[in-house]
């Protein structure tokens, strides 16, 4: 059970009141930073019902306190809305279980921090772009998570991973990563570090926007990646974002610009071979197009226009990100294998190169996908 013994798995569902006994659990899910399964448990009446049960990366997150209430109050937020509007909040949002005394999760006897929400069924994850459609309906899921959240009050969450979408900072981390070179890797990337210091004035641009009063600061998810949205089986639509751990406060720029890093090609994240690493222009505007639906109007007008620079930032910050956990000895990141952070952070250099190279296009297909949503009156 992947680091899970059956001792630790009774231990922890045994805080939570759930409707029968434990049948089967099983790892599920390819993230990079949490354990996850699925977990089956069987009622009296002999039915089963499924629930997941998650690790929280002590890592990634040191302050499991402030993680679940801004989930919690997300969530049950959202909940409130979906109900307001007719819709199914138990599909629609994730339903994270309390423990029997009231918690929002539960430490076991090792110190390990685990949590149980409602298992969502007959939907799918997915890892790439497999249609356009399936692309624009991931988009409009996002762009309607950040219309359901415009009024919530942003200041009553926690940062919980202190600057994370801070690119100035992701960049000193990796100039002081890259001058330590604790484990004699910076050999192997003197070309991607090179990348990376000939776009430092880049990383300001989006945080220099907000500094200013441009870009407003608002309830974001900031991990958008496609795989963090549940499509329906049967509808194909969008119906649930998911891994809400770092919906903190942010720019809603960023959330675009990581749905286009992750999805906007054809290829795996640690791709080796460059040439297949290619960014796609016509799955921009389907996404462009699907998430400006989905927020409905609710964006500025300055965040329309910085979109696009939302994918080249938070495509360079992901790189950059991968390129200093690998000068680091990968602690962050899960690997597979030797190389895989310097491998993913090259696959996000190759596209932001590509973006460079029709940055005035990205810029026409928002605004003329937002003029005609418009017109359309959507």
């Amino acid at each position: 059970m992947a680091n899970l013994s059956r001792g630790q798995l009774e231990e922890v569902l045994g805080e939570y009141d759930l409707p029968g006994i434990l049948v089967d659990a099983r790892p599920c899910g390819r993230g990079h930073i949490n354990d996850t399964y699925c977990v089956s448990i069987r009622k009296e009446d002999g039915t089963v019902v499924r629930y997941t049960l998650q690790s929280i990366n002590p890592t990634a997150f040191k302050n499991p306190d402030q993680l679940m209430h801004n989930i919690m109050m997300v969530t049950e937020y959202l909940r409130k809305e979906i109900i307001r509007q007719g819709g199914d909040p138990e599909r629609e949002t994730l339903h994270m279980l309390r423990t029997k005394s009231g918690d929002a999760y539960v430490r076991d006897k090792a110190g390990g921090v685990w949590r149980v929400y409602v298992y969502v069924e007959d939907v799918i994850c997915l890892q790439s772009a497999e249609t356009p459609e399936l692309f624009y309906a991931s988009a409009k899921a996002f762009g309607h998570f950040q219309r359901m959240l415009k009024d919530f009050p942003a200041e009553t969450l926690f940062e919980t991973i202190e600057k994370f979408h801070d690119t100035l900072d992701r960049l000193e981390k990796f100039k002081k990563a890259l001058a330590e070179d604790r484990f004699g890797r910076a050999g192997e990337c003197l070309e991607e570090a090179r990348f990376v210091l000939e776009r430092e004035a880049d990383c300001g641009v989006a945080l220099k926007a907000l500094r200013e009063g441009k870009l407003p600061l608002r309830v974001t998810h900031n991990d958008t990646k496609l795989n963090n949205v549940l499509i329906d089986e049967k509808s194909q639509e969008g119906i649930c974002v998911i891994d809400l751990d770092t919906v903190m406060p942010g720019l809603s720029i960023n959330d675009f610009g990581d749905s286009i890093r992750f999805g906007a090609n054809h290829c795996e994240e640690d791709e080796r071979d460059l040439s297949k690493v290619n960014f796609d222009l016509s799955l921009y505007e389907t996404y462009a197009r699907g998430f400006l639906e989905g927020t409905g109007g609710s964006l500025t007008e300055a965040e329309l226009e910085y979109l696009p620079w939302g994918a080249r930032l938070m495509t360079l910050e992901c790189g950059m990100r991968f390129l200093t956990d690998y000068l680091e000895g990968d602690v962050y990141f899960k690997t597979d294998r030797p190389g895989q952070n310097l491998d993913r952070c090259r696959t996000q250099f190759k596209l932001v190169s590509d973006m460079e190279g029709c940055f005035g296009q990205m810029s026409d297909i928002v605004a003329r996908i937002e003029r005609e949503r418009m017109e359309a009156g959507k």
